[in-house]
């Protein structure tokens, strides 16, 4: 799933952002939605360019895409992935945080004040945690990370933030991961990490595992099923409290326990 693919879109919606760039991309949105749930793939450190039509970033999220739809089916829940202008974050421009920031403006203004979990790859991470203060947002899912030691985390204050990153990853530092996570509990987020073992940058190793430990999370954060015992545990640890940000991440079966019944409600309900 590409960038600039909408294929599989249901509504692009009125057109937002600067120079008529639309960066929210609807991929399921329910007739009454009362949550969301935005999907960022990752990019590159510096590049101006468009993402073309073959955007291989866009692709690696569409399995995750796929797991959210399942997980979420009947619950009322939109489903968007954000559309970059560029490829890359480029330094102070921060250019996929705009867009990510732009996509929350186009979603506010469309669904409400919807409760609105963020999943993002890579570049995707660092643009989901760097925009995760607009009022929208309860919750962030960040896989492999892009989490440099200088970046802000008081926007992340009163959010439940999950990371996942694997052992193996050569592209961004799982230690970096750790460092942001601990200096997010400092700023008042609620955080729990997971390190995923066998598993490098690409999340092809244990794709399954990837796909379908998000979906169950997001459906966690947004009230549809119990979060695992061991995230409740984390998120409820102080601060300063060590061991909540290197949980081993359980292989995850193919076969969840039932999901509640009750769906998600709007937040003015």
């Amino acid at each position: 799933m590409s960038g600039d693919d909408t294929a599989s879109t249901v509504r692009t919606g009125r057109e937002g952002s600067a120079a008529g760039h639309r960066a929210l991309v609807w991929r399921e949105l329910p007739e009454r939605p009362a949550a969301a749930v935005l999907v960022l793939h990752g990019g590159q450190e510096h590049s101006r360019n468009r993402p073309g039509p073959l955007n291989l970033p866009g692709l690696r999220m569409y399995g995750f895409v796929r797991a959210l739809r399942r997980e979420t089916a009947g619950a009322g829940v939109a489903i968007g992935t954000v559309r970059y202008r560029h490829r890359g974050w480029n330094g102070d421009r921060a250019d996929a945080a705009r867009d990510t920031r732009a996509a929350l403006g186009d979603l506010a203004e469309e669904l409400g004040h919807v409760p609105t979990v963020l999943v993002g790859h890579s570049m995707g991470g660092r643009a989901a945690l760097r925009a995760a203060g607009h009022p929208n947002v309860t919750g962030v899912v960040a896989l492999a990370p892009w989490c440099p030691a200088a970046d802000p985390c008081e926007q992340l204050a009163g959010r439940d933030v999950l990371m996942l990153h694997g052992d193996r990853d050569k592209v961004t530092g799982p230690a970096d991961t750790r460092a942001f996570a601990a200096r997010s509990r400092a700023a008042g987020a609620r955080v729990c990490g997971y390190t995923v073992l066998g598993s490098g940058h690409t999340l092809l190793r244990r794709s399954g595992d990837w796909h379908r430990a998000t979906a169950r999370l997001c459906a966690g954060l947004l009230g549809l099923r119990d979060l695992p015992a061991e995230v409740d545990a984390a998120l409820a640890l102080p601060a300063d409290a060590p061991g909540a940000l290197g949980l081993p991440l359980p292989a995850q079966p193919r076969t969840a326990p039932p999901r509640r019944l009750t769906p998600v409600l709007p937040t003015d309900a």
